[in-house]
């Protein structure tokens, strides 16, 4: 049982990313990260001070983009049975389980660091590591003192978080055997303080297509497992203003069964909780390019195998939809390279569908067999509409050759809440065709 983490704020050190420029790809998937972003995440993972990634609008989305763009210099994709994230990690575990894309994650995060930087301006918080004590005697003297406990990431470790002054206070009444550290970080993150924050990542996230997750995908507010793609969206947009409860996807963890976690970097955090809470699962923290091959052994070594696909919640099928209105088209060789039955790789293009303003691509976000397509070359297609249907082959893949994926992959084919088309008129499949 394989689980794959990706940290929160405050994982970045400077200068974490300078040896992942060196994999092929990687520089372009952060260049097209940036461009989602609004700021040049190659230098602030490269050449930038400690005090400039610790602004939250952009340890934000280096953290995010940091763990993807790791993530997709695995072979083919990340291979797991679950994805967990913390905080703002949560946003790259979506990705991973198949929530949504890459690209969807990056203007998530842009919205959410700035807000909550902006959140965190408007008045003097802050947040400070009890390390130690009784839990109950702890979270009593939280109470006390009008504080919350923001992160509880594990036996020993709890996050308080409030007004300044209220953590003054804290500090000089602290619980018997715990010992303080007051955090570097701009405000009180995962409290009452960020609402301003929750109100601007909702109308961020009414943009986004999400799907089902892929994988089991644990959440933060009670470490229980989502199972729709919708469910885990509005947790994560109330998750800014509600407490992180890491403890709970440790918990979780250890009832799935886990024996192997690997964590993306920035790595080390998540890794070293768990080697405390789950004594006998192997940890690995991926920090440099060097430790992909150890990742890969592990992968191989730990995945489950319970349904003969890798993991015991592969969907059965999906469909590709087209990610906006215009007129599809084949790419060159199709009949030989995507006709029905055959294999795809990670990113393979499937055609593009051209608009008054341009092409956008259509690629395969998963390996993949080709089990049915639902248009031909020159057919109107409108945003939304399925285009063909798949049998996923192996995990989720990110930023394959800096190419955006499908604007929406969903499991059934009904059309998603808030999508334009849908198959419209009669747009079953036609008979006797296997393919185009």
């Amino acid at each position: 049982m394989l689980i794959i983490t990706a940290p929160g704020q405050g994982a970045q050190t400077p200068g974490f990313l300078a040896p992942w420029l060196e994999v092929p790809g990687v520089a372009e998937r952060l260049g097209a990260a940036s461009e989602l972003a609004g700021c040049d995440l190659i230098r602030y993972g490269t050449t930038a001070d400690a005090d400039e990634i610790r602004d939250t609008a952009i340890a934000q989305p280096l953290l995010v983009a940091a763990a993807l763009a790791a993530a997709g210099a695995l072979a083919g994709g990340v291979h797991a049975d679950a994805a967990a994230g913390h905080s703002v990690g949560e946003l790259a575990a979506g990705v991973l389980a198949g929530v949504l894309s890459a690209d969807d994650a990056m203007r998530l995060v842009r919205v959410r660091g700035a807000a909550m930087a902006a959140a965190s301006a408007a008045e003097p918080t802050g947040m400070t590591a009890v390390l130690g004590g009784d839990e109950e005697t702890v979270l009593a003297a939280l109470a006390r003192h009008g504080l919350t406990p923001a992160n509880i990431n594990a036996p020993g470790q709890i996050v308080a978080a409030g007004a300044i002054a209220d953590l003054q206070a804290f500090a000089a009444d602290p619980p018997p055997g715990a010992r303080l550290r007051p955090l570097q970080v701009a405000g009180a993150f995962h409290t009452r303080y960020m609402a301003p924050a929750v109100a601007a990542l909702r109308d961020a996230a009414a943009e986004v297509a999400v799907t089902d997750p892929y994988l089991t995908l644990l959440c933060n507010a009670d470490g229980a497992a989502v199972t729709t793609g919708k469910e885990w969206l509005e947790r994560i947009v109330a998750q800014v203003a509600a407490p992180v409860r890491w403890d709970l996807c440790l918990r979780t963890m250890a009832d799935l069964g886990v024996t192997a976690i690997i964590e993306l970097p920035p790595a080390g955090t998540l890794t070293g909780l768990a080697r405390r809470a789950l004594p006998g699962v192997a940890l690995l923290a991926v920090k440099t390019p060097d430790q992909l091959e150890a990742a890969r052994d592990l992968i191989e070594e730990h995945l489950s195998e319970s349904d003969g696909h890798g993991h015991g919640h592969l969907p059965e099928w999906r469909l590709i939809v087209a990610p906006t209105s215009g007129t599809f088209r084949s790419p060159a060789g199709r009949l030989d390279a995507a006709a029905t039955g055959a294999m795809v790789a990670l990113t393979a293009e499937l055609g593009t569908v051209v608009t008054r303003g341009g092409e956008r691509p259509v690629a395969a976000p998963w390996p993949a067999e080709i089990i049915e397509w639902l248009v031909e070359d020159g057919d109107p297609v409108s945003e939304g509409q399925p285009l063909v249907r798949i049998q996923p082959q192996g995990a989720q893949g990110v930023w394959g050759d800096g190419q955006p994926f499908p604007r929406g992959v969903r499991g059934d084919g009904s059309p998603r809440e808030g999508e334009q088309g849908g198959f419209g008129g009669d747009r079953s499949p036609r008979n006797g065709r296997e393919g185009v």
